[in-house]
């Protein structure tokens, strides 16, 4: 038997904002007419989804998040753009996510089981991947690319275009400039890359063997003597047939206009 929504009578809900089933809408939300809310989600007071928005079940949306606006782009000019969200994510208080535009897919995606902390900010034609966490403050610009299950620590600004491979952590206050290969960690305000996300690997089930081959790899694309392309043209000889270690070299030459981040050479890495 369908479950009703509780929505607070305080609360305005657009016509033809489509809401499921034990939805829960505190007081003084407001929902917008082209809005899709899953079953089971809880939207706590005061919070505001507008636009073309369309999210999934089991979600928790705390006070005065603002979700689907329009993005803070000079070129948007209304087109009905989207903003997609996954299911059973955490978004917390002040945490704002916006659509896509025609300068990019049109659509911002962000996948499920992610926690989005206090003053979070997606912004357009992001593709943010399952079991991310981004700390309070954490400012993401246009057309960024996020791996699942990284770790974006507090105060962290990533520039537009920025491509983040899987299962990285970044620490806290880092400026994030150049893409990030998967499985790394990554400091410095002049953010460089400061080895592997073993702690993060080991948490995600990543053997002890592919762990050693990973951190032997990061050591001779990004420590050994040589030029860069040298270095990554070995690596691919070395480690043929490591899958992992393919997908560090695969996110490194798919688009070779953008500069891959790398280590401080001049102190500890």
């Amino acid at each position: 038997m369908p479950m009703p929504s509780h929505i607070h009578k305080t609360a305005i809900i657009a016509d033809g904002a489509i809401i499921g089933e034990n939805v829960t809408i505190g007081a003084n939300c407001c929902i917008g007419a082209n809005v899709r809310i899953g079953d089971n989600c809880v939207l706590h007071p005061s919070v505001v989804i507008d636009g073309h928005t369309q999210i999934g079940t089991g979600n928790q949306i705390f006070p005065f998040a603002v979700l689907g606006l329009a993005p803070q782009h000079f070129r948007y000019a209304g087109e009905p753009s989207t903003l997609v969200i996954g299911d059973n994510n955490q978004i917390r208080e002040h945490v704002t996510m916006h659509p896509g535009t025609a300068v990019g897919d049109m659509t911002t995606c962000v996948g499920s089981h992610g926690m989005f902390m206090a003053g979070s900010h997606i912004a357009h034609d992001c593709v943010i991947g399952d079991h991310v966490v981004m700390a309070n403050g954490v400012q993401v610009g246009g057309h960024v690319h996020i791996g699942g299950r990284c770790y974006i620590g507090s105060l962290v600004g990533v520039h537009p275009f920025v491509r983040v491979g899987r299962n990285v952590i970044i620490g806290g206050m880092s400026k994030v400039e150049h893409d990030v290969i998967p499985f790394s960690r990554v400091n410095g305000n002049q953010c460089y890359l400061d080895g592997i996300n073993i702690i993060g690997l080991e948490r995600n089930g990543f053997s002890r063997e592919s762990i050693r081959h990973i951190r032997a790899a990061f050591k001779d694309i990004f420590k050994a003597e040589g030029r860069f392309d040298e270095r990554v043209a070995l690596a691919m000889k070395t480690y043929a047939g490591n899958e992992d270690v393919k997908e560090i070299l695969d996110f490194i030459t798919t688009n070779e206009k953008r500069p891959i981040m790398q280590v401080n050479r001049h102190g500890k890495s």
